[in-house]
This record gives C-alpha cells, sequence and structure tokens, in this order.
C-alpha cells in the first residue's frame, strides 16, 4: 500500500495517508522507528506494525494526560480509555507501563481515598465501599486503612454536634442511622454514645 502523505496534526502527532483513502492517525516517533516516508511502499506487516505502534503511543500519552487531571486506580484509568474508544492491548500497555514508570500505583491512591474519607468523618465500611467503587484491589484494602487515623475523636464530634439529649430516642435513632451510612460499625457506634453518655454526666 502506498503512503502518499504525511502530516503533521500537532506536535509529536502526524497522519499517515494511503492510497485507498485511508488514514492512520499516528506519532512522530513510530513514524521516525519505522522510516516512512511519502511515497514508500509498505507491505501489511509494516502497516500493522504502524497500526500496533501508533496505537500504544497515542493510548500513553492520553493516560498521561488524564492522570494530570486528576489521580485514579488502574481499572478507572482502563475503563476511561476502553470508553475513548482504544483497543484493549494498548490499554494494558498504557497502565502497564505506567505503573512500572511510577506514575500509577493503586496502593498510594488508595491510601489517599482513606485519608480523604477519614477527614470527612467516614467509617471504616464507607471508606472500604468507595475502595471498591473505585476499583482498587482487595488485596490492597487492609493495607491502605492501616494509614487511616482513629476515628474516636471524628465520631464524637459527629454525635455531639447532632445530638444535644439522650433520652430522644427518635434523634438518636437518627444520629446512629447517620453513622451506619457513613460506614461505622454497631460497636463503634455504640461505644461513642456511651462515651458521651458519660461526658454528659460528668458535666452535670
Amino acid at each position: 500500500m502506498l503512503i502518499t502523505g504525511l502530516k503533521q496534526s500537532s506536535p509529536g502527532r502526524i497522519s499517515v495517508y494511503l492510497e485507498d483513502g485511508s488514514e492512520i492517525k499516528s506519532t512522530l516517533n513510530a513514524v521516525t522507528d519505522l522510516r516512512l516516508y511519502t511515497g514508500l511502499d509498505a507491505d501489511t506487516a509494516l502497516l500493522a506494525a504502524l497500526r500496533a505502534q501508533s496505537q500504544r503511543e497515542l493510548v500513553r500519552a492520553k493516560a498521561i494526560e488524564l492522570l494530570s487531571l486528576r489521580q485514579m486506580s488502574e481499572k478507572e484509568l482502563t475503563d476511561k480509555l476502553l470508553h475513548k474508544g482504544y483497543e484493549e492491548a494498548a490499554c494494558e500497555y498504557a497502565v502497564q507501563w505506567l505503573r512500572e514508570n511510577g506514575f500509577l500505583n493503586d496502593l498510594s491512591y488508595a491510601q489517599a481515598v482513606v485519608r480523604t474519607y477519614a477527614a470527612k468523618s467516614y467509617g471504616e465500611g464507607r471508606i472500604r465501599q468507595e475502595l471498591s467503587r473505585r476499583g482498587i484491589s482487595r488485596e490492597l484494602w487492609d493495607e491502605a486503612l492501616e494509614s487511616m487515623p482513629e476515628g474516636d475523636e471524628k465520631i464524637d464530634k459527629f454525635i455531639s454536634a447532632r445530638l444535644s439529649d439522650l433520652s430522644d430516642r427518635a434523634k438518636v435513632q437518627k444520629v446512629t442511622n447517620a453513622l451506619f451510612r457513613r460506614g461505622y460499625s454497631w460497636d463503634e457506634i455504640q461505644t461513642a454514645l456511651e462515651r458521651y453518655r458519660t461526658e454528659q454526666e460528668e458535666d452535670q
């Protein structure tokens, strides 16, 4: 297949035009590595190599761009790349390259998620749900949760800010339900309510 033209579309990006009217979006690296030029009669193997290398380099560049906007897990990044129409093999290559070069680290990301949600007064159960939603492997959860600060102070503040009368059963139930939704266990909630009860009795 005759290459009828090479046109730079943006810095580092080149479109390769073929005699059948088709176009291969590629990169300067791929065109240089494969020694392509206008007028070259490229065989099937060369065109296949061009498409494969172009896809890998383009998806890697897009992945770096996405990570520059916000941190994400390997699964989140892969899903975004697939959604944009990149081939699965190229996506896997990009994720592996980013991981090996330190741009992508699921444990570091999981620890950041833990700290963020702990700071918002969420309990361990709710944080585990968030790690799952973000595609973090269960194998990393326990290690990531080691970075979670003690939650006594946050749950105590949550209760004291919303509950003034422990004899108000409806209000106590409402606060308890809210803490459940935030991922605190029954034992954590009951222990915190008992601490609050003791503090109130001491203040009387």
